[in-house]
């Protein structure tokens, strides 16, 4: 069987698109990426040398942006480095959650405590569904990463749970 061709086209971007470039950038994608995407939303067209130049002063003014938001996103990272959140949850008498703690858990509490973090920022490979102490990245670009540790509590002791309610092997009360 023959190798299948990668057929790529090149697009010049009119607007800023994550993962791929800034306004003014050349880019190579894949047809069905500038068919189904790029291409119906007026996000890239195809490059001639007099839009590049009359993009220039969008590029310019993006890459200014672009590095503002860098360096509020490096402050963000310095503050948060070794940083430590208490999220209080209720969980079951063996502790664990009966719900879970989320990226979007950690944004709404790094937000609280006055730290700008997008729920996409937070690296949690799977929800937290126990009590205990967890340690999580924090990660804006490759190299803007920081890690912070998430304490989960009961939102009541266990003993005060045990003493609510005792019941007998049979099920019953005990008072």
């Amino acid at each position: 069987m023959p190798a299948k061709s990668t057929r790529t086209i090149t697009l010049l971007l009119t607007q800023n698109v994550e993962s791929l470039g800034i306004v003014g950038d050349v880019v190579t994608v894949k047809p069905g990426y500038a068919r189904n995407f790029l291409l119906p939303l007026g996000i890239a067209e195809a490059p001639t040398d007099e839009r590049v130049e009359a993009l220039k002063a969008a590029r310019a003014e993006a890459l200014a942006d672009l590095e503002q938001v860098r360096s509020e996103r490096k402050q963000i990272i310095d503050a948060l480095e070794e940083m430590s959140i208490t999220l209080v949850r209720s969980c079951n008498d063996r502790g664990v959650l009966y719900g879970s703690v989320t990226q979007r858990d950690i944004s709404d509490g790094l937000i609280e405590l006055g730290h700008g973090v997008d729920e996409r920022a937070v690296r949690l490979a799977n929800p937290i569904r126990r009590v205990g102490d967890y340690p999580v990245v924090i990660q804006f670009e490759k190299d803007l990463r920081a890690q912070v540790h998430i304490v989960v509590e009961a939102d009541r002791s266990r003993s005060e749970e045990s003493d609510e309610m005792e019941l007998d092997n049979a099920g019953e009360l005990i008072e």
